[in-house]
């Protein structure tokens, strides 16, 4: 078979899409080892981004001047507000457009056009085109950005227009999919069609990477480290994780002596956050690393790791770092709203506490931190959800009943 994948995303560190498009890209290749698998990758940016340790038989890559002109932006000022319609986001789109136009798709028997952060420019930018015919549209994240889970965005005659729009393209293609089963339900929903939404979860496949720097790893210094490495944003909430953690270590003298938790953050107020838990000396916080040093203190140093889900009401969106997580084998704490994707996966509750419940959270914690104390033995959450096997299933599905 042939497959040809538009890909938006395939840096190594920085963002969870390229992490999981690279994964994506190792996958099909063990799931279709005797496949041609060319990329053609749309980038906005120059970058270092390792390619040659992708398995692909080919990889076309175009850095886009999405720059928009003076006069499209000076206009854009009035025009959005008369007409609902973004001239600015549109010129974005047209750019995109420009460069797949121009791929030659005919001789491919698969065609993944995926979207990498809440913009969705590779998706948009194919609306009209013949491509779509033939191609399956991967969803990373919903749109548009007022129904993102933990989205603050008001709901305006704009973001209804390009609810339109992406319907439309919705509409055209050959089937649409995306990480999360709820969101494939919701999406199939909010866009009215009678074309199904198929999900193919997140992959990890750590040959893609070059995992060798360990340069800025913080080692742990008692006997058991908690890890959250991620972004603060749309409602997920550290505040409530970190007062538990604080309630523990200041009334409880064993996990103040033998406990700590590391953060590595971005996004939200750091240095406020920084300040608050100063007087706690088990709680580090720290900026982001590379992704090689972050892997190594997830996998390596820390004994439970943390996933912050999106909240605080529900979460259909698969967070990017749980197939790498669920690889590391560690006890994971899952901060989850009552309606999540999560909670569809990780069936042992001990594993799971809701966002909006200090206490649980807090018991939930302790007593990880108990059994971790005592065992170190590997812990499987998801049993054989992120396996090769189940992501050839699950391919298969999306590749031969759409």
């Amino acid at each position: 078979m042939k497959f040809l994948v538009i890909e938006q995303d395939l840096r190594v560190w920085g963002t969870s899409q390229g992490i999981i498009s690279r994964s994506f890209l190792a996958k099909l290749r063990t799931a279709y080892p005797e496949s041609i698998i060319d990329v053609v990758y749309l980038k906005r940016d120059a970058s270092e981004d390792r390619l040659d340790l992708l398995p692909v038989d080919s990889i076309e890559t175009h850095v886009l001047d999405i720059k928009t002109p003076f006069f499209t932006k000076w206009f854009n000022k009035i025009y959005w507000r008369l007409f609902h319609v973004s001239l600015a986001r549109n010129h974005v789109h047209k750019v995109y457009r420009s460069y797949i136009a121009k791929v030659d798709y005919h001789h491919y028997d698969h065609i993944f056009i995926r979207s990498a952060g809440i913009h969705h420019e590779t998706i948009l930018g194919c609306k009209d085109l013949p491509i779509l015919k033939k191609a399956i549209v991967n969803f990373h994240d919903p749109y548009p950005l007022f129904w993102y889970p933990g989205s603050h965005i008001s709901l305006t005659n704009l973001e209804l227009f390009q609810l339109k729009e992406m319907f439309e393209v919705v509409s055209q293609s050959k089937s649409c999919m995306s990480s999360a089963s709820l969101m494939s339900e919701d999406l199939q929903t909010l866009y009215g069609c009678r074309k199904k939404f198929y999900h193919l979860p997140h992959q990890y496949d750590a040959s893609v990477f070059d995992l060798t720097d360990v340069s800025t790893v913080l080692k742990k210094n008692k006997k058991i480290l908690i890890s959250y490495h991620g972004a603060i944003q749309f409602g997920r909430d550290v505040d409530i994780l970190l007062e538990a953690y604080k309630e523990l270590v200041v009334t409880n003298v064993l996990y103040r002596e033998n406990t700590e938790f590391v953060l590595r953050l971005k996004g939200g107020d750091i240095p406020k956050l920084t300040t608050r838990y100063a007087a706690i000396s088990n709680i580090i916080i720290l900026n982001m690393t590379s992704f090689s040093n972050s892997c190594h203190e997830q996998m390596v140093e820390a004994d439970i790791n943390i996933i912050l889900e999106n909240g605080p009401l529900y979460c259909n969106v698969l967070v990017g770092k749980a197939p790498f997580l669920a690889a590391t084998k560690k006890p994971i704490l899952s901060i989850s709203p009552e309606r999540s994707e999560m909670r569809r996966l990780i069936t042992d509750s001990q594993y799971i506490a809701s966002c909006n419940d200090i206490e649980e959270i807090k018991q939930k914690l302790e007593n990880l931190l108990i059994c971790r104390m005592s065992s170190q033995e590997p812990v499987c959450l998801f049993g054989d959800y992120f396996s090769d096997e189940n992501f050839k299933i699950m391919l298969d599905k999306v590749l031969f009943e759409s």
